[in-house]
């Protein structure tokens, strides 16, 4: 079965949170940590992940994705310091 991933990620400083999806994170926070993606993430240097959920259903986690790009950025960070309080990169474990 598949993994999908729905996750967070932040700039050194903290200022920019960017909402993504995809079915292998260590990739993909490997794309980002390395601005291989061009685009929003490479602009804003967005490298530390700092929050994810994991499901099987591809539908689910698009669904989850748009809901939490919809999200206000308080509500974000509630979110994100609910399970990683000190926004510890996640990526470094």
């Amino acid at each position: 079965m598949n993994q999908y991933y729905v996750y967070m990620n932040t700039n050194p400083t903290y200022t920019v949170l960017y909402v993504g999806m995809t079915n292998n994170l260590e990739h993909r926070t490997s794309q980002h940590r390395n601005h291989i993606l061009k685009g929003f993430t490479k602009k804003y240097n967005v490298t530390r992940l700092v929050y994810f959920e994991a499901t099987e259903d591809v539908q689910a986690a698009i669904a989850r994705e748009k809901q939490l790009k919809r999200w206000t950025r308080a509500r974000k960070i509630a979110l994100i310091e609910s399970v990683n309080p000190e926004w510890r990169d996640l990526s470094d474990s």
